[in-house]
């Protein structure tokens, strides 16, 4: 079993949004399929329209993966089945991540083994301990936030923020 230390760190640190994820590094880990968070990781958190350079990245991007699913854990069925409906994927809200069992439906839906699906998030204690626990390839992005606002203040990802550097992770 894995430690926690290595539970909770991600195999990319992308150090940017979702949208400087780029083919190469994709490609690079050998990664066929790709499980996307919603909030902040697509879109601005309670934001329901997707941006033109989402639409774009994500154009490119299924010309390098054969499978992509939206894996939220928005109770918000509406909002979260507009955003997939918008984009063209399928999509599980109320996911419960950390927990595994809805994240493994999707990846089970892709038929493709953990180790060839890249969970991409921007949350530590939800998204990376997730796809970790599955023995997916873990992408931790910057959050997505709109035009001019400043970052969310959040104790939890303050938390995050500890853990990372209490781990000696970036």
């Amino acid at each position: 079993m894995k430690s926690w230390s290595n539970l909770l760190k991600p195999d990319i640190t992308l150090g940017e949004s979702i949208l400087h994820l780029s083919p190469q590094i994709i490609q690079d880990r050998g990664l066929r399929g790709l499980v996307l968070d919603v909030d902040e990781t697509l879109v601005p958190f309670r934001y329901a329209d997707v941006s033109d350079e989402l639409t774009g990245w994500l154009r490119e991007m299924r010309e390098h993966v054969e499978a992509l699913w939206l894996v939220s854990n928005n109770i918000n069925a509406t909002r979260i089945g507009s955003i997939a409906e918008s984009l063209d994927l399928p999509y599980i809200h109320f996911a419960g991540k950390p927990f595994r069992r809805k994240l493994a439906r999707a990846v089970n839906a892709m038929q493709l083994p953990p180790a060839q699906v890249g969970m991409v998030g921007d949350r530590l204690l939800t998204d990376v301990l997730a796809g970790n626990r599955l023995g997916m390839c873990t992408i931790l992005v910057e959050p997505m936030l709109a035009p001019g606002d400043p970052p969310r203040v959040s104790h939890v990802r303050s938390l995050e923020t500890w853990i990372s550097k209490t781990f000696g992770h970036r």
